[in-house]
C-alpha cells in the first residue's frame, strides 16, 4: 500500500512539474509582449494606421461572426438531431477545414473568387479579392467549422427528453427548437460566438492569401503586426499585439464565466431529474 502511495505521489509531482513548465513557457511568451509593448500602447492610439486596423478588424470579425452564427446553428442542430443521407460524409467535409492550414483555405477562396464565378460577383458589385469582403470570407471559412463543432457539442449535451416530452404535448420541431433547445444552449452559443469573434480578430493566414496586406486598405491587426515587423517598426507591431492580447483575455474571461454558469445549470438539471 505504501509503495502504491509513493508511486502515486511521484506521478503527481511529475505531472505538476510538467504543468508548471507549460505555465512558465506560456507566461514568458505573453509577458514578453506586455513588457515590450506597453510603452508604445499610448502612442499607438494616436496612430491613424493602428486605429484603421482596429476598426477594420472589429468590423470584419463582427460580420463574419454573425454569418457563422446564422449558418452554424441550423447546421449543428441538423448534425445532432437530424437524420439525412450521407450525414457522416457531410460531417467529415464540414470539419475538414479544421485540419487544413489556413494558407490552403485562403488559396481555395482565391481560386474560387478569381474564377468566372468570382468575376461575375465582382461585376455585380461584390468584390472579394483584395477587398475587405475577402477578409470576411476568409474569417468565415476558418471559423465556421469551429463554431459548428462547438454548437454540436452543446446541443449533444442537452437532455433530449425535454424535447420528446414537448413533442408528445404537440409542439412542432421548430417550436421545440426555439422554446427548449436554443434557450438551454444560450450560454454555449454566446460563448461560441465570443470565441469565434476573438479568433476572427486574429485570423491572418487565409486573409493574406485572399486580400494580401495593404496598408490602410486590407490592414487588420494581424496584418499591421506583419507589416510593421517587416519595416522594422517594432513599437507599432508590439502595440497591435497587445491590443489583440487584451481582446483575447477579455474574451476568455467572458467565456469562462459562461461555462461556469453552464456547469451550474447542468448540475441543477441532474439534481432535478434524480
Amino acid at each position: 500500500m505504501k509503495k502504491k502511495l509513493s508511486l502515486y505521489s511521484l506521478f503527481d509531482v511529475l505531472t505538476a512539474a510538467v504543468t508548471l513548465s507549460v505555465v512558465a513557457f506560456i507566461s514568458a511568451a505573453i509577458l514578453s509582449i506586455l513588457i515590450k509593448g506597453f510603452p508604445y500602447l499610448g502612442e499607438a492610439f494616436f496612430s491613424e494606421e493602428v486605429r484603421f486596423a482596429v476598426k477594420l478588424s472589429l468590423y470584419t470579425a463582427s460580420i463574419s461572426t454573425f454569418v457563422c452564427f446564422v449558418l452554424a446553428v441550423p447546421t449543428a442542430y441538423s448534425l445532432t438531431r437530424g437524420s439525412f443521407p450521407f450525414k457522416k460524409i457531410a460531417q467529415i467535409i464540414i470539419e475538414l477545414p479544421l485540419s487544413m492550414p489556413y494558407l490552403v483555405l485562403g488559396l481555395c477562396l482565391l481560386l474560387i473568387f478569381s474564377s468566372e464565378f468570382g468575376k461575375a460577383l465582382r461585376d455585380m458589385g461584390f468584390r472579394v479579392v483584395f477587398d475587405k469582403n475577402g477578409i470576411i470570407m476568409a474569417q468565415i471559412i476558418v471559423n465556421l467549422p469551429y463554431m459548428i463543432r462547438l454548437l454540436k457539442t452543446a446541443f449533444a449535451e442537452l437532455d433530449e427528453r425535454l424535447e420528446i416530452i414537448a413533442g408528445m404535448l404537440g409542439a412542432s420541431r421548430w417550436q421545440r427548437f426555439v422554446t427548449i433547445t436554443l434557450p438551454l444552449a444560450r450560454n454555449a452559443v454566446i460563448s461560441a460566438m465570443i470565441l469565434v469573434w476573438s479568433r476572427g480578430l486574429g485570423e491572418f493566414g487565409a486573409t493574406l492569401m485572399v486580400v494580401g496586406a495593404t496598408r490602410m486598405k486590407t490592414e487588420t491587426l494581424p496584418a499591421s503586426i506583419y507589416l510593421n515587423m517587416a519595416t522594422g517598426d517594432i513599437g507599432a507591431a508590439m502595440a497591435s499585439a497587445i491590443i489583440i492580447l487584451l481582446i483575447s483575455f477579455v474574451s476568455l474571461f467572458a467565456t469562462s464565466r459562461l461555462e461556469r454558469k453552464n456547469l451550474q445549470a447542468s448540475r441543477m438539471k441532474d439534481v432535478y431529474w434524480q
